[in-house]
């Protein structure tokens, strides 16, 4: 019986080996490993969809193959990428999603990273590389890219993880939708667990669904899973696959309908102006009749829920509502953008918007720089790469977009860098206010919380100026982050400056600032860039701010403080202080010769007169 067992086991080995390679179409190949590797081939040449262990590389000759020449990756699991080193020794271009690049290129700062201990992220970023692969690049969404003879285009289509993309090929006269672990055969997927991004949390599910019918929006003749056989009948398996993940749904919430939500995620405020409901912070849109649409913000479009952790694999921008925005609304373009603030669940798909629909960035100019270079900035919530600004606006000046007149005026309290953004649409006066207010009502009507957050620059009379700027400019509608669109009375803008003010006592209450001032953050210094990375040998420039916390003019003292062997030209600097007043010195830091560091820390010291405070700010510096 063993022997017959062991000679059963051999011949399904055997079976195996011989289908190892299957031709699915002219020039299309599935090549079966720890994953299926699907094999596209132009010429002698080819390109792989995931890789698997790498043994499709000892079978190029039964592939007609003389050379890969390029490996697109469907997402970062080990079972479709761990062969990924030998790729590389041989030359073959690595290509990955935007959104998992650092699983695949730093994978080595993740595992030093990622959190072990009291753990709720349960993203299955652990089935990750053990070690770091050089990338030639990452795959542009919803873009195609022409590798040789074949052009590929990038579809995102989160739900196995957060950053997983679908490839979409056309070839001999067929479409091919190579889905990862979208989908693995019909009404099937190939792990529930992986869609499970936060603790009791099924936003993998939902976006599965999502994802699900934008590959179907593509028309494919054929879904070549990355584990299962291939989907002849794409439609009737999504369907099946739909209805019961939706049965999934149900379970926990009944309520959520995504396929409903995903064919009118726009509803009307009025006839020009339109509220997405579908987003982790709300985006307006403001219609022109010649057929542009402005967005005001534009974060995380279509949320099933943000996955737990802050890593850049677990924030994905894509553009899930702007199909149905024109195909609803008769929109033919989306022509500008602009950010309330500067916070990523605003603004994290404005570079989508301008790369993929060429939409223009206008950045009020309290935030110009922060887009531009956000490694600058030591503050919460910035997306993590720059966004090129087209057009910087200066507060209280009006711009003319088509029939409308948009003004923006600077609204601290939130974030010091934020701005309201005025403009008339359907005979109503509209102020843009960002998340100035939480959004949640008491029984009477009053606001419950002003939304200010230290680290975000507030200041103690914020709220103050921001309600004086509304009585001035009378809104007939307030619309905000995270909450409905709010008709604007009187009585409204006087309780929005009480509770400006009585925040703003309880704050002088609780401060010893007649004493030392050094406002609501508590710091007296600040260094940019906060974050800089430099090769080594080079030096890096910075400057500290610093403030007085007294009323009486002084001196301040700043003694920069680098690592042991690094340089700081100059080694201190003394600056003259109004009353209450600001001042910026500049130093030089050069690391020495042969040093490699990884978040290198510098301190500005800061003495003010005879007081000395400290280390009162700290910044870090790379060294490759």
């Amino acid at each position: 019986m063993r022997g017959e067992g062991a000679e059963e086991r051999l011949s399904c080995r055997r079976r195996v080996a011989r289908l190892a390679v299957v031709q699915i179409a002219p020039d299309v190949f599935r090549f079966t490993d720890t994953c299926e590797v699907y094999v596209v081939r132009s010429g002698r040449d080819a390109i792989l969809i995931d890789f698997g262990s790498g043994d499709v590389l000892d079978h190029l000759a039964e592939l007609g193959v003389d050379r890969v020449t390029d490996v697109l990756m469907t997402h970062h699991h080990r079972d479709v990428a761990q062969g990924l080193p030998r790729a590389a020794a041989a030359g073959i271009r690595i290509w990955v999603p935007p959104t998992e690049v650092d699983l695949f290129a730093a994978v080595d700062e993740h595992w030093q990273a990622r959190p072990l201990a009291n753990l709720y992220d349960l993203r299955e970023d652990r089935f990750s590389l053990l070690e770091s692969v050089p990338v030639a690049g990452v795959m542009a969404e919803y873009r195609s890219r022409a590798f040789g003879g074949i052009d590929v285009l990038a579809l995102p289509t989160p739900g196995h993880t957060v950053g997983s993309m679908t490839y979409v090929i056309d070839r001999a006269g067929k479409r091919f939708a190579f889905t990862g672990d979208l989908i693995a055969a019909p009404g099937k997927v190939w792990s529930l667990a992986a869609t499970q991004w936060t603790y009791t949390g099924i936003e993998g599910v939902a976006a599965t669904v999502l994802s699900s019918l934008d590959v179907l929006d593509r028309a494919p003749d054929l879904v070549l899973p990355a584990h299962g056989e291939p989907i002849e009948d794409p439609p009737a398996a999504i369907a099946l696959l739909n209805s019961r993940l939706k049965a999934l749904i149900d379970l926990r919430n009944p309520e959520w309908d995504i396929a409903g939500l995903r064919g009118a995620p726009y509803v009307p405020i009025s006839a020009h102006l339109l509220s997405n409901r579908t987003s982790v912070s709300n985006s307006y849109v403001l219609l022109s009749d010649s057929g542009s649409a402005l967005v005001i913000d534009f974060g995380y479009d279509f949320t099933t829920g943000l996955p737990a952790g802050t890593d850049r694999s677990s924030r994905r921008p894509w553009l899930e509502t702007i199909p149905m925005l024109k195909r609803n609304h008769g929109v033919d373009r989306i022509e500008v953008a602009i950010p309330t603030h500067y916070h990523d669940d605003h603004v994290a798909g404005f570079n989508l918007l301008r790369d993929v629909e060429g939409a223009e960035v206008w950045a009020p100019e309290n935030m110009d720089e922060i887009f531009r270079t956000p490694s600058r900035y030591d503050l919460p919530c910035l997306w993590y790469d720059p966004i090129p600004v087209d057009r910087r606006l200066e507060f209280g000046r009006p711009v003319q977009w088509h029939e409308y007149e948009i003004t923006v005026h600077p609204l601290p309290g939130h974030t010091l860098y934020a701005a309201a953004i005025e403009f008339e649409v359907d005979g109503r006066r509209v102020l843009a206010t960002g998340d100035q207010q939480d959004g949640r009502w008491v029984a009477d009507e009053r606001p419950e919380m002003l939304n200010y957050q230290y680290r975000n620059g507030f200041e103690l009379d914020d709220f103050v100026r921001s309600a004086e700027l509304y009585k001035r400019l009378k809104p007939d509608l307030m619309i905000g982050g995270h909450w409905v669109p709010r008709p604007v009375t009187p009585e409204y803008l006087d309780e929005l400056a009480a509770a400006g003010e009585r925040l703003a006592r309880a704050h002088r209450d609780l401060l010893p600032l007649e004493v030392v001032d050094f406002g609501a953050g508590g710091f007296g210094a600040r260094i940019e860039p906060y974050q800089s990375d430099i090769r080594g040998g080079d030096a890096v420039e910075v400057s500290v701010e610093v403030r007085n916390p007294f009323g009486r003019p002084d001196e301040a003292l700043v003694r920069l403080v680098a690592p042991a062997g690094w340089a700081a030209s100059p080694g201190e600097c003394r600056v003259p202080l109004a009353a209450r007043g600001r001042a910026t010195a500049t130093f030089e830091v050069r690391p020495p010769k042969g040093v490699v560091a990884r978040r290198a820390r510098i301190a500005a010291d800061l003495t003010v007169g005879s007081v000395r405070f400290g280390q009162q700010a700290e910044a870090l510096v790379t060294v490759r």
